[in-house]
């Protein structure tokens, strides 16, 4: 085993250290502070609603996402997620969070056939938020799939 050896450090070497490690710290803490600091007025809502749920996405107007909240999120389960109760709930959650961040105005983009779409829209409206544009971008097929070949028996 013998003698373990104790190896001092100079004071100019742990002054690099404790500077590397200030360093490291500061890259670090940046990026969270600048995310605080950021007030945006204006952004875009969307509303995807499905036969079984409700997604909703606020994202600021170059598309990067701020925040977002599906029914299943807000603590629905089953059937009660596509339900219009549900897509409110998920409108409140999101002001919450907005409130924060300080959007004032949105467009509203809404996809899909699900019954929370309207009860959505109505939600926003009702919380104060200044809607610019309500545009439905539902995918509709041009001539649908090709059918299947004839039975023959």
């Amino acid at each position: 085993m013998g003698k373990k050896r104790i190896i001092a450090k100079t004071k100019d070497e742990l002054l690099k250290e404790v500077e590397e490690r200030e360093t490291t710290q500061r890259k670090t803490a940046k990026p969270k502070e600048q995310t605080r600091a950021k007030r945006i007025e204006s952004g875009r809502v969307y509303i995807q609603s499905s036969y079984n749920n409700t997604v909703i996405t606020v994202t600021d107007d170059y598309g990067n996402i701020l925040t977002w909240a599906s029914s299943g999120s807000v603590g629905f389960k089953g059937p009660k997620k596509a339900t219009p109760f549900a897509a409110s709930k998920i409108v409140g959650v999101l002001m919450e969070r907005l409130r924060k961040i300080g959007l004032r105005q949105v467009s509203i983009f809404v996809k899909g056939v699900g019954s929370g779409r309207e009860a959505a829209i109505r939600a926003f409206i009702g919380q104060g938020l200044e809607v610019n544009v309500i545009k439905d971008i539902t995918p509709v097929p041009h001539n649908g799939c090709r059918p299947p070949k004839v039975r023959r028996v």
